[in-house]
């Protein structure tokens, strides 16, 4: 396939057909990274900053136009795709204020005279990213590589050709140097040549369990360092204590942001008994409460989901519940016009064998789990191939962490959904990840930290 089409999610409609680039040329972007790596790598950290935070400005001056091109290529309501660009802003400042003492050099005590841990970096980093936070995706992984002295080549998903070149539009405007970050609009087979190369020197893959794996097979045969953010099935867990109003609220919009099409969305949904019956009422009155429509009206809360695809999987979820005894309390159906739209649903009555457990869901889909108490409610949480975030809900914040520490996660919140923040780490356990990205252990994923030894001379 040279060419492919993208299709707007909201219309069903040609967007624009694109060619793909040559191998040959897609191969010579590596060559090129890697001279510019040799300079690149030899500026103070400080000086790297600079570029960082005239990053964070063209970022804010095009918002609205950044903000449209995602909701134009994968539907993401016009509002949330703008918070989106202001999130990748104050990522790159949060990094340019930071990432010198992150990667200071650590003295060591040890037998010698001086031992130091020095962090540098190692070259090109080839990113492979989703289509689902097209900008925020792609800046969580080039931000802190990029500010560490790495040079990068991003491989974004083909639904989303706009959003890619409009991300190194976004590096040059700022004044990086010429090839220090690339987009690469290709197929697989020139993404797995570019894994095997030796001019790439690690990879960071944002998808599917099933990507991943692909990718960490050819990785490994090469010896390639990688970080994987997979998918995810994230427990939200509301005790018997907790404000229920509060955590109802926080639900909805825990699983219905992106229109459900998050990693980090809250997909099983495991409630004590006794507030049961009142969370499911106020969920769904929230639920029913948002605004589905054109994602180009800032009114708007739900938008269509990316493509046909995900839509038929969204139906076979949702009918598999319903032939194995699940309750509709609302939604369950598309809806009946133009583009990919499906109206948020809250399911009851679930089963652990039902795929909207089972599975990752990618989209508006909730289904709540009655739990007698929070031995049960932690085994549940638990009881998945994923561990990528989790959320408690309780009025007792020693009842809280105790939670917490128990639950097969990369991440846990406490009163909160589950998001990222660039001073946090981000990743997951399990089938939904290696590695961290985000925060200072995000930042020394791709160095190389160099144990240095110096040692009296003694005769």
């Amino acid at each position: 396939m040279s060419k492919f089409k993208t299709i707007n999610p909201a219309t069903g409609e040609v967007i624009d057909e694109y060619e793909l680039m040559p191998k040959d040329e897609v191969l010579n972007s590596a060559k090129k990274a890697d001279a510019a790596f040799q300079e690149w790598k030899q500026l103070d950290i400080s000086e790297r900053a600079d570029y960082f935070r005239r990053l964070a400005q063209v970022l804010r001056n095009n918002r609205e136009k950044y903000a449209k091109l995602m909701t134009l290529e994968m539907g993401k309501p016009i509002k949330q795709a703008l918070a989106e660009i202001e999130k990748c802003a104050m990522s790159a400042e949060v990094y340019a204020d930071n990432a010198g003492k992150w990667l200071e050099e650590e003295a060591v005590q040890a037998d010698g005279k001086k031992h130091i841990v020095a962090f540098e970096p190692l070259g090109c980093i080839l990113s492979i990213m989703p289509w689902n936070f097209p900008f925020w995706q792609a800046f969580r992984f080039g931000i802190p590589t990029l500010i560490a002295g790495n040079v990068s080549i991003l491989k974004h998903s083909n639904a989303v050709p706009q959003c890619a070149l409009a991300i190194e539009e976004a590096f040059n405007e700022a004044g990086f140097p010429d090839n220090v970050f690339k987009t690469a609009i290709t197929n697989h087979e020139t993404v797995a040549e570019l894994v095997q190369s030796d001019l790439i020197k690690g990879v960071a893959l944002t998808g599917s369990t099933s990507a991943g794996i692909k990718i960490a097979e050819i990785a490994g045969r090469n010896l390639k360092k990688v970080v994987l953010e997979l998918g995810g099935s994230d427990p939200f867990i509301v005790l018997g204590d907790a404000d229920v109003e509060f955590a109802a609220k926080n639900a909805v919009i825990g699983r219905t942001s992106n229109c459900g099409q998050s990693c980090i969305s809250a997909k099983r949904f495991i409630v004590m008994k006794d507030a049961a019956e009142e969370f499911a009422g106020k969920f769904t009155d929230g639920v029913n409460k948002l605004v589905i429509g054109d994602p180009m009206d800032m009114k708007t809360d739900i938008g269509p989901l990316v493509n046909k695809d995900g839509l038929v999987q969204i139906e076979s979820q949702v009918h598999d519940a319903i032939s194995k005894g699940a309750k509709v309390l609302t939604g369950g159906k598309k809806l009946e016009r133009k583009g990919y739209f499906y109206r948020p649903t809250v399911l009851s009555g679930i089963k652990m064998d039902m795929k909207v457990v089972a599975e990752e869901v990618f989209g508006p889909v909730a289904p709540i789990i009655v739990v007698n108490d929070e031995e049960e409610a932690i085994k549940i949480a638990n009881n998945s191939e994923f561990g990528l975030g989790a959320s408690i809900w309780t009025n007792s914040e020693s009842k809280g962490l105790e939670i917490a520490k128990k639950l097969d996660a990369g991440s846990v919140f406490i009163n909160s959904i589950v998001k990222s923040d660039p001073r946090m780490p981000f990743g997951g356990v399990k089938k939904s990840g290696i590695g961290r990205e985000l925060s200072k252990y995000g930042l020394r994923e791709f160095v190389n930290i160099k144990g240095i030894n110096v040692y009296e001379i003694r005769k």
